[in-house]
């Protein structure tokens, strides 16, 4: 199936521009898909349907006026660990939040680009695991298969764009939270550099590994998303310098570049297995790249100890979290085992494990002095089944978790940007991924090369059999 003219952001913002459709219309078919797609998807934990349909409103009077911005009355979502006012934020937990009074600063500039805000997206509790399930909203399902997981924890996020319900929404990545959900159902997913998008009212978020990122179907509307979303706020701890997002996604690499090809994760205590079909999903890639030009050579970034400092920081970002719930007794075994591991390694691990950051970026920047950008598998596996995590103890749950995803969580340390690519499907139909790394600051790089990349293999041209029926019923 191949889209139209408004299935992307920026072909929305166009029309919207020209006036040939309106904000109403596209959020109301938003809205439409939504509610089709609710009980089979489930990617939704809360859905503004009068509230964005008055934005709407607001939006086709300022266009009719002749304002302009850059994304004014296109409908996005965002996920549940962003605060939309009036909205509470669960992040996945059970239990009744109360409803925030204010926009979180991600949200405050998607509006102030003029987005309209059609909902809140399914993560699981906390943001802790690669799957969307969870006692608080049951599971949420890949469109291109609705029997496995579209990935987490920003699968609500990653199922609405896959399946056309929305042509874009923010997620966040602590540990490949964004780029394995964007793996897993054949999106274009950007971790950007900590700060790009602030993470305000948290000065920084899970002790600084977590960030903020679009999922799209193509690169351009990715990079549309993030110069939306992207700025600091005066409060925020990391406020990296501006970007050239949008003119990176409109250009091809200035010159011919040198890419490592890696597929051997950073060292954890677990054995690690790279499925078949995701090494030869990554390996076309490679072959890609080389065709366009470019010079691909097998090499292993030196990642060194990075695994014993993430876990203090993002069991502390568990700790943190929990504390806030209102009804602790109803979260996952799995969370409190986690919550208590924060409050152990907390205080001077975790100072220690802050400390070492900046060896471990200078020891893997190593590979930039050689190479511009390094290439690896997004998963070692295809999507996991819907269930695959139901049951398992915290080991078992952490030993899946890495053996399935074990390439995305060293950036989230060194705080550097990187984008998941979509590299092909298995055999069975299910979407895989290629990651592709660069240094501090290299989001205009890594999406200039995703951009020239996307024009050889038109991967949005691919749509989920789900979205398939959702874009021909709301039509």
């Amino acid at each position: 199936m191949t889209g139209n003219s408004t299935d992307g952001l920026a072909g929305q913002a166009r029309a919207l521009a020209a006036g040939e459709v309106s904000a109403r219309e596209l959020t109301e078919r938003a809205l439409a898909r939504i509610d089709g797609t609710q009980g089979t998807l489930n990617a939704f934990r809360r859905v503004r349907a009068e509230a964005a349909l008055a934005e709407a409103d607001a939006a086709d009077r300022l266009l009719a006026a002749g304002e302009r911005r850059p994304l004014l009355g296109v409908p996005v979502a965002v996920k549940d660990d962003m605060d939309v006012a009036g909205e509470p934020t669960a992040f996945g937990c059970p239990g009744d939040f109360p409803p925030r009074r204010a926009d979180s600063e991600a949200v405050r500039r998607l509006r102030a680009a003029g987005a309209v805000i059609v909902g809140k997206t399914n993560t699981p509790e906390l943001g802790q695991w690669p799957v969307t399930e969870g006692p608080a909203f049951g599971a949420t399902r890949n469109p291109w298969h609705t029997g496995h997981t579209p990935g987490g924890s920003s699968g609500g996020s990653a199922a609405a764009v896959a399946a056309g319900i929305v042509a874009g929404a923010l997620g966040s990545d602590g540990a490949g939270s964004i780029r394995i959900p964007a793996a897993w159902t054949h999106l274009v997913g950007i971790k950007p550099q900590r700060g790009r998008i602030s993470t305000w009212p948290e000065p920084e978020a899970f002790c600084g590994i977590t960030v903020h990122g679009p999922l799209a179907r193509t690169v351009a509307d990715a990079a549309l998303l993030l110069h939306a979303a992207a700025g600091s706020h005066a409060g925020d701890l990391h406020r990296p310098p501006a970007a050239d997002l949008l003119g990176a996604a409109a250009r091809p690499p200035r010159r011919r570049l040198r890419v490592a090809l890696s597929l051997r994760p950073a060292f954890a205590a677990v054995r690690h297995r790279l499925d078949p079909q995701a090494r030869a999903a990554t390996l076309r890639t490679a072959d890609r790249l080389a065709a366009l030009g470019h010079e691909v050579v097998e090499e292993e970034p030196r990642y060194g100890p990075v695994g014993l400092t993430f876990v203090p920081r993002s069991m502390s970002g568990v700790r943190q979290w929990a504390d806030r719930v209102p009804r602790r007794e109803l979260l996952d075994g799995r969370t409190h085992v986690n919550a208590r591991g924060g409050l152990l390694l907390g205080g001077g691990v975790l100072r220690v494990a802050r400390a070492a950051e900046s060896a471990l970026r200078a020891r893997v920047a190593e590979v930039f002095g050689r190479f511009d950008v390094v290439l690896t598998p997004t998963t070692a596996a295809p999507p996991l089944p819907i269930g695959a995590l139901d049951g398992l103890s915290s080991h078992g749950t952490n030993s899946l978790m890495i053996t399935a995803c074990p390439y995305a969580w060293p950036w989230n340390v060194l705080g550097w940007p990187a984008m998941s690519v979509p590299a092909g499907f298995t055999d069975s139909g299910l979407p895989l991924g290629a990651q592709l790394l660069g240094p501090s600051h290299s989001e205009p790089l890594l999406i200039s090369l995703a951009a020239q990349l996307e024009a050889e293999q038109r991967w949005f041209e691919l749509w989920p059999p789900v979205g398939e029926g959702v874009l021909g019923a709301a039509a």
